[in-house]
């Protein structure tokens, strides 16, 4: 899966604390990490993921990550949700 499926995706969060709020809820279906975002931030996020068997997808930039998500700034995280 690549940031195209986040670019399409309806139904989408965005940021570190909504992303951590989604995997909390069981909503995640993929998670999309910045590879230059801070490890204090992912890391409780990618071993939530592990924990859940969620995908876990590490994509080049932050900025890209921020495009992918319809936003004008940079993320550290977003995932798709299952509704």
């Amino acid at each position: 899966m690549s940031l195209e499926a986040l670019k399409a995706a309806k139904s989408k969060v965005v940021g570190v604390k909504q992303t951590a709020k989604a995997l909390q809820k069981k909503n995640a279906l993929t998670v999309f990490i910045a590879a230059d975002a801070e490890e204090r931030l992912t890391d409780p996020i990618k071993a939530e993921c592990e924990k859940q068997n969620v995908s876990c997808i590490i994509v080049e930039s932050m900025q890209a990550l921020g495009k992918a998500s319809g936003i004008h700034a940079s993320a550290s995280a977003a995932a798709i949700l299952n509704n």
